[in-house]
Parts: structure tokens; sequence; C-alpha cells
């Protein structure tokens, strides 16, 4: 077994730093078959600037991808900062324990066939934590596809980047269990032109969980808001105590799914037990972080809290060439007991005297379908200038023939007030390309209007928690 000193300079500044941006990476299990796991992590690790530290184990390879690969981790004569696996469960003990010796501090385990499968397959989890334990070893997962990082380019993923493009760098943090979830919200984050900071697929959470995630995105400047799907809780109290002073400094969103007490479809997927919801939402309602619904809702709050800057208030109001859906936001607005905002006397003013007279001024501008550029541009002016108005809801057919593709960038002049607008988009391949265009200009785009809705609700309630 070849010994390797570690000088001070190697040690992270944090025991969870290698996670995310480890100077050398071992890949236990790496394959030389095309299109298998193994094989998929060593080639999009091979992107990650490692200077070149990347070893692949596997005894029946020489070289996988053009890189020397060695028959055991015991083998590499180099510090190995992050050890990812997969191999089977029942070899893992073994394989921990090697890492263990050699001195790794910090693995990632992509394999699943643990806890989640069964009593006895869990008898092999539990032997990996004792040997990572024996050495001081964190882990992630197992049953997971690990992390994500935009500053590092660190990526885990074994999903090809020919199915799959990544993000760019941007202030969203996403913590979850699901790597389903995890690879979703990526692909969303990317259609959406939605910068991701950092992201973690916890799995069956056999030793690093939530709370240790969230207290150290709590430190991380990069992350603007953190978002959290958890089908169970490791340790609620610890969970509340961390996001009360995390949620101090930036807001914690949280999707909580597995609602039904020991639902077996949660059981199954993590090996974990899951707690009455209602009880979850009483005790968290003062935890600072705030509970969302459903996945869409997760996203949308994320993406809108990244684009756009937060209202001071709850006075919204509406600007349309959409009727319908127009007033099917108005509703939720009202439901939402969210403030359909009066226009004062010398703002309805200039709006009367100003704008076309097919527009409709009443609760909202309604520009109807012969609305142009020119007047979204106008009603955008003489809105921002209301100090009253906290957050504008803005609603667009591209289709009408009258309307100009330049409305994009009337919308997108509107962010210089410091306000917080949001956009309801549909369509096909024209109206795509718009609202692609709208994303990349920092508006963040909804196609219905429920979603738009829950979004500026989202930016409302994060503001008040943020005071």
């Amino acid at each position: 077994m070849i010994k390797v000193k570690s000088s001070e300079n190697d040690k992270p500044k944090d025991p969870l730093d290698n996670f995310f941006s480890p100077k050398s990476i071992a890949i236990v299990g790496a394959s030389s078959k095309p299109r298998k796991i193994g094989n998929e992590l060593v080639r999009n690790i091979s992107r990650y600037k490692a200077n070149g530290r990347i070893y692949p184990i596997n005894p029946k390879s020489e070289r996988i991808l053009n890189l020397k690969c060695y028959p055991s981790i015991t083998q590499v004569e180099d510090n190995i900062d992050l050890a990812i696996f997969v191999a089977k469960s029942s070899i893992l003990p073994q394989l921990i324990e090697e890492a263990g010796s050699h001195g790794v501090k910090n693995a990632i385990i992509v394999s699943g066939g643990f806890k989640e499968m069964s009593d006895e397959r869990g008898h092999f989890q539990d032997q990996v934590i004792t040997n990572a334990k024996k050495h001081g070893m964190r882990i992630i997962g197992p049953n997971c596809i690990g992390v994500f990082d935009s500053k590092s380019k660190l990526d885990t993923f074994f999903y090809p980047d020919d199915r799959m493009v990544r993000p760019g760098a941007g202030g969203v943090s996403f913590i979850t269990q699901s790597g389903t979830f995890g690879l979703t919200f990526l692909e969303w984050a990317t259609n959406s032109k939605l910068g991701i900071r950092t992201l973690v697929s916890l799995g069956n959470r056999c030793d690093v969980n939530e709370v240790d995630i969230v207290r150290y995105l709590g430190r991380d400047p990069l992350t603007k808001v953190i978002a959290l799907h958890l089908e169970s809780f490791s340790d609620g109290r610890q969970l509340i105590e961390e996001t009360k002073k995390v949620s101090l400094k930036k807001p914690i969103l949280l999707l909580k799914t597995g609602r039904v007490e020991g639902s077996r479809a949660a059981m199954s997927h993590t090996g974990s037990m899951t707690g009455s919801y209602q009880v979850c939402k009483s005790i968290l309602s003062n935890s600072g972080m705030i509970m969302v619904e459903t996945f869409e809702e997760l996203f949308d709050i994320s993406k809108a809290i990244e684009k756009q800057p937060f209202p001071k208030g709850k006075n919204v109001t509406i600007v349309t060439n959409a009727a319908g859906p127009s007033v099917a936001a108005s509703d939720l607005l009202h439901d939402l007991n969210l403030n359909m905002y009066e226009y004062n006397p010398e703002t309805l003013k200039k709006l009367r005297e100003m704008l076309p007279t097919y527009a409709v001024i009443g609760e909202y501008v309604d520009l109807t379908g012969s609305a142009t550029s020119e007047d979204y541009e106008k009603t955008f002016q003489i809105l921002l200038e209301d100090p009253n108005i906290d957050a504008i809801l803005n609603f667009i057919v591209f289709l009408n023939p009258q309307l100009s593709p330049d409305v994009v960038e009337a919308t997108a002049s509107a962010q210089d007030h410091g306000r917080p607008i949001v956009t309801w988009a549909t369509g096909g391949e024209f109206a795509q390309k718009l609202i692609s265009k709208l994303e990349e200009l920092g508006i963040p785009t909804y196609p219905t209007s429920e979603r738009a809705v829950k979004a500026i609700q989202g930016l409302i309630r994060t503001s008040r928690s943020l005071r």
C-alpha cells in the first residue's frame, strides 16, 4: 500500500469543500465501455480542471478515455480529495475501507442497492458508515447523482452532454433527495436561461444531510437562494435551528414530498420514513423557510428571486394584451390577499392622456389586441413613476400582428426602476424565441397565469422574510 503524506496547504478550509472544488478525483468503478455509468462519469469529470489529477480505478483496465487506470485507489501516488464510487453495494464497505486507509476524506457514492432496497441491503450501508467514520470520511449518498458546481465546473453526473445540457453560472443552489428532480431542475434552468450556483443530490443521506449543506451554502457568497426538496428530515430540530440563521441572510425555499404519513413510495425511493405533512407545516412555520406546494413553484420562485429585485410591498399591477389570462391572474391575486393597486388620480390622468383610445384602463391596464410595443413602453414608464406600485405582472401575446418583437426590449427596460416585473407568455416557435430572449434579458417568464402570480407572491413572501 502506498502511503501519501499531506501538507497543510492540501487541506480544505471546510470539511465539505472537497465535494465542490477538489484538486484530485478518483472514480472507483470507472468503465472503458461507452454509455456505461462508470464511463460517462470519467468523461464528465475529465472536463473538470483538476490539473490532470483524475484517476480512474478499475483492475480490469489499463487506460480509460486516455487516462491511466489504477487497479486500486491504494495504488494512486497522490492525495485524493474526492472519491466517487460506482460499484455493487456488497463490495462498497471494503472499497470505502481502502479509500479511508489511503487518506480520502470525501466520497460520493453514486451506486444504489442499499437501504432503499431492503433491510438486508441496508446492512451494507451500515458497514459503509462504520468504515467511513473510522477514517473521518464524509459521504454524500449512496443512491445519488452527486454534485454540480458552476464555479469549479465539477460535474459528477453520469448523464451524457449530448442528452443533457448544463446551465450557466448563477445564484440558485438546489438541494434534493431526488436525482431525477435534480436533473429536471438543471434542464429547466438551461431552458429558462437561469444561472445555477450548485446542485447537491443527497440520495439516502447515510452521512452528509440537508443540514450540513444548508449550513455550507449559508456561508457561500455566490448562493443567492437555496431551494430545498426533501422527502423526509434527517434531523428536523437541527434543520430548523440552521435555517433560522441562514434565512436571515438569504431565502430558503422548501418543497416537502412524501406527504402521506409512512408513504411506501418515499420509503422505497431513499430508504427513509416520512412525517405528517400537516405537522411539518406547523413546526416549520417559524423556521425561516418558505414552504411551497409543487416542484414548479419551487423552480418558479427560485427563478424570480435570481432574476428580479425584491418588492417593497404587495401592491401589484397588471399590464396586458391578453384579456383571459389577465382576468384569471386578477382573481388569483385577490385569492392570495395581494393588493391589486388602485391607480391614484395622477397616474390615471397620465395613462388616459398618453395611451391610445383602445386601451382599457380600469383595475389594470389592458392594451387589448391592438397593442404596440410603444404602448407597452409608455405604460411601463407611467406606472413606474408611481412609487406605490411594488411589482408588475406583465402579459404578452406575441402573435398579434401590430406587436413588434422589440416589445421584449421595452419590457426589459422596465427593470431599470428596481422593481420586479414578471411576465406571462406562451406560444409556438415564434413566441418561444422571444420568450427565450426575455429570459436572457433577466425577465422571468411563465406559461400560465397561476405560475406567474405564484412567482410574484414568492417574491413578496421572500421580501417579508428577509426584513
